[in-house]
């Protein structure tokens, strides 16, 4: 069934083309008028709108499920209907883009044992869009037109036998390379062991358990740090042998390795001198080590081999012997540490897949990447200092950080950040370093904690339903017809400097632009790349290619993701997405709404805006808001129906009916409103939101709430403060917490232990079906959110009602219902806000 849900949504954009003639017919007789002038004149002669908004609400019940679609081939675009000029496309607003899950589980996706066949042209691969001469054993590439002469292997090709790629219900194909099985990850763990005993006991605890989650063959190391770094020698069997580095103290990638590999032959040669595609130096595929020999193993060797002496290194672990003075902050280099761990990586096994994994417990106070200085005087930097340009030590760490990153994404390899403290530990400098090299980042209160312990666990899961799926050595390309640029990513990936053909890369980037193809390091089955393009075309009309003729230009274009990625079992795939949509007139409005996801472009818009206040310094939080209040201004003006001047007539178009309360709630989020959060929280929500699906970004931006009841089963309520009841339990998920909240009625019965009771069996069965679902939730999420249990009136409901629409407060006059809550804010409601909206869009 999956596999014709595409031919299914061609067949429905179709029978949308064929309404959209005897449309055009219709305005020809009269019977439905051409432009909005019209359309006003019309309206005030008295002609009622009635019938073509219900025009308009059957087209909605027509409109193809963009889920679904996404369950085939593992992309969502924002709009599926593309005006056919780049004016037309600007009046849209909402970004043209696309949402890629490049390793997305795929139930019935094909994997052949051979490689692709690419076009000469562009590179693109063969696909079941091309034209294919039998006869001449030639196909023409959808992409860029040219010829292309089949392999000699495909000599016996005809209608009745064709390969995998060819069948049209195929468009998305994994080929599985023929090339050496690549070796298991190395894993390189950086700990802090500047914390108190309690959470050095916790941090060793899980380091032994994700040991024995390891496969033997798998390389570790180990890099300590504090007021110096200790870089362990575990090849060394005669008894424990550290490499120290002053922490105070700044060392180039050359210093590190004089001192790791002075006399081991030639290092600082291979480290410089990467081919990305090159899976093991040896060509061996059982080969565990480099090809540096014994000063590879020096410190990351087999665990198999060392495991003995590592737990020994674990167990005995104290914390270091440098205690702070008083009234100041520990000496912490994690800077030198991750520069350290860099280098050794890169040194040792240059493109192989490997993980530095840093474990941090405060922030840094020496070296490169400090964040603050020693004395507790100084506070660490809050929004408000770096507004005003007042954290001294951020640019400086942000520099050095970046180029740590650039280390890392040259190699292949990928930082991954367990920052577990109640202050901040500098996630905000060091972000660029796992955003540009896909590592997970986990921000947790304790190395104690559920959230940290859970996700450290699922880290090392490598079969089941919890496992991440993680794939190392990624590249991701993106080739488009003749007509369509590509504006950027936005992602856990690096920019490649590569271009399929000349005009492929829009003027003015988004994201990491300027090219066609990114790199990524390190990502899981779930992780999600935001792509942007722009319209380049003038409507095929005078300025489009004039290669292209000018019939199929104006029916449909093309667009192609190709993934290359080496799976956790060492095996090389390259995976080949090909999906087409179709050009309209792009005066044609309702024809352009008909193939718009708000879901796809809420997300698209999320990632674009919090891209632009990561990057623009001007952009801040009031600037965003302004950013995002315009845009929906002209958006609910483009594709509104109203009267001028008369906010009562105005109505959405069907596909755009939750747009404007997902815009609601963005504006409202930790991703824009930065008050009462620090700069590392604001970081971390943010990396999170620029590698998850569109599903799991639309539960961030608007969280979900389910009630229970008496009265019925489980079901979803308005995120609103009328849902909550006395005699009702909701869950609230809000992707980075589960709030299990307890009205004031079923707390008392539950602190009276009337669940206990034979006779209430009822009311016991009410409290634990919230508690499995929401146990649900944190079982099948990474990172593991945070799980709060509350009750109405009790002081950890602020988690519930800080996310509720305030449709009653302190100020209103107005209560939600019988026993229902009020928020003490000052915040404008749902209502508020929609009546705004469309006083302002129907203004002349």
């Amino acid at each position: 069934r999956a596999r014709v849900l595409d031919a299914h949504a061609r067949r429905e954009v179709a029978r949308s083309s064929r309404a959209t003639d005897r449309a055009r017919s219709r305005r020809r007789r009269g019977e439905v008028f051409r432009t909005p002038g019209s359309r006003r004149r019309a309206e005030s002669r008295g002609v009622d709108v009635c019938e073509r908004r219900a025009r308009r609400r059957e087209g909605a019940m027509q409109t193809p499920d963009w889920g679904a679609l996404e369950a085939v081939d593992g992309v969502r675009l924002s709009w599926n209907v593309w005006p056919n000029s780049k004016i037309e496309a600007t009046k849209c607003v909402v970004p043209f883009g696309a949402l890629v899950t490049p390793r997305k589980h795929l139930p019935e996706m094909p994997v052949v044992p051979y490689d692709p066949v690419r076009c000469k042209g562009c590179a693109a691969c063969l696909n079941p869009y091309a034209r294919v001469d039998f006869n001449g054993k030639l196909w023409i590439c959808p992409f860029c037109y040219t010829r292309n002469h089949f392999p000699a292997h495909y000599a016996s090709i005809s209608e009745t036998n064709l390969p995998a790629e060819l069948f049209p219900t195929y468009t998305t194909i994994e080929y599985n390379l023929q090339r050496p099985k690549a070796p298991p990850p190395a894993y390189l763990f950086v700990v802090d062991v500047c914390l108190v005993e309690d959470e050095l006991a916790a941090l060793r605890q899980s380091l032994a358990q994700a040991l024995s989650l390891l496969p033997e063959n798998a390389l570790v190391g180990l890099i300590t740090y504090g007021t110096h770094v200790h870089v362990h020698e575990l090849g060394f069997a005669e008894c424990q042998k550290t490499y120290v580095f002053r922490g105070n103290k700044e060392f180039t990638q050359a210093q590190i390795q004089d001192q790791l590999f002075q006399g081991a032959g030639g290092f600082r040669g291979n480290a410089r001198n990467v081919n990305p595609y090159h899976h093991h130096p040896n060509g061996d595929p059982n080969a565990t080590g480099p090809s540096g020999g014994a000063a590879a193993s020096k410190f990351l060797a087999p665990l198999s081999e060392c495991e003995f002496s590592l737990s020994a290194i674990l167990e005995n672990l104290q914390r270091d012997s440098f205690s702070a003075l008083p009234e100041c902050r520990p000496a912490r280099c994690t800077g030198t540490a991750i520069a350290c761990a860099a280098t050794v990586l890169s040194s040792t096994l240059s493109s192989l897949p490997a993980r530095a994994l840093l474990f941090v417990g405060g922030p840094a106070t020496e070296g490169g990447g400090a964040v603050v200085g020693k004395d507790l005087e100084q506070a660490m930097r809050s929004h408000k200092d770096i507004a005003k340009d007042a954290a001294p030590f951020m640019r400086k760490a942000s520099k050095f950080y970046e180029t740590v990153a650039t280390q890392l994404c040259v190699n292949g390899h990928s930082l991954d950040v367990f920052a577990c403290s109640l202050d901040q530990v500098g996630l905000a400098e060091m972000k660029v370093c796992a955003e540009k090299t896909g590592g997970m980042v986990v921000l947790a209160e304790s190395f104690a904690n559920t959230v940290f312990k859970t996700s450290f666990a699922r880290m090392f899961s490598y079969e089941g339903e919890d496992a991440l799926g993680v794939s190392s050595g990624g590249v991701f390309e993106v080739i488009t017809s003749r007509d369509v640029r590509t504006a950027g990513c936005v992602g856990p990936c690096a920019a490649l400097d590569k271009k399929t053909l000349p005009g492929a890369v829009a003027d003015a980037a988004i994201g990491a632009g300027g090219t066609t193809a990114w790199k990524l390091c390190s990502m899981s089955n779930d992780t999600s790349l935001a792509v942007y393009f722009e319209v380049a075309n003038a409507g095929g009309k005078e300025g489009s290619a004039g290669t292209v003729p000018p019939a199929q230009q104006q029916q449909q274009f093309f667009l192609q993701f190709v993934t290359t990625a080496t799976t956790p079992a060492g095996e090389t795939r390259l995976r080949v997405t090909t999906t087409t949509r179709r050009w309209t007139d792009g005066a044609n409005v309702n024809d352009v709404a008909a193939g718009f996801d708000q879901e796809a472009g809420a997300t698209l818009v999320a990632r674009q805006l919090t891209w632009k206040m990561e990057t623009e310094e001007e952009f801040d939080c009031p600037a965003a808001t302004r950013w995002l209040d315009r845009s929906l201004i002209r958006l609910c003006q483009r594709f509104g129906d109203y009267r001028k001047d008369d906010p009562a007539s105005f109505q959405l178009m069907p596909q755009f009916s939750i747009y404007p309360q997902f815009m609601f709630n963005l504006r409202r989020s930790q991703f824009v409103q930065v008050f009462n959060n620090s700069p590392d929280e604001t970081a971390y929500y943010r990396l999170v939101l620029w590698r998850e699906c569109v599903l799991n970004s639309l539960v961030m931006i608007q969280p979900t709430l389910m009630a229970y009841s008496f009265n019925g089963p489980p079901e979803p309520v308005l995120l609103d403060v009328c849902s909550i009841a006395p005699d009702r339990i909701l869950v609230l998920d809000a992707y980075f917490a589960v709030v299990v909240f307890h009205g004031q009625t079923i707390a008392q019965w539950r602190k009276a232990n009337y669940q206990d009771q034979p006779e209430h069996e009822a009311f016991k069965q009410l409290l634990e079906a919230p508690q499995a679902d929401a146990k649900e939730i944190l079982d099948r999420r990474f990172p593991v959110p945070r799980l709060v249990d509350c009750d109405q009136h009790g002081s950890q409901a602020r988690f519930l009602l800080a996310k509720l629409n305030p449709s009653a407060t302190y100020n209103s006059g107005a209560m939600g219902g019988q026993g229902s809550d009020i928020i003490f804010t000052d915040d404008v409601s749902l209502q508020v806000f929609m009546e705004h909206l469309k006083r302002l869009a129907v203004a002349s």
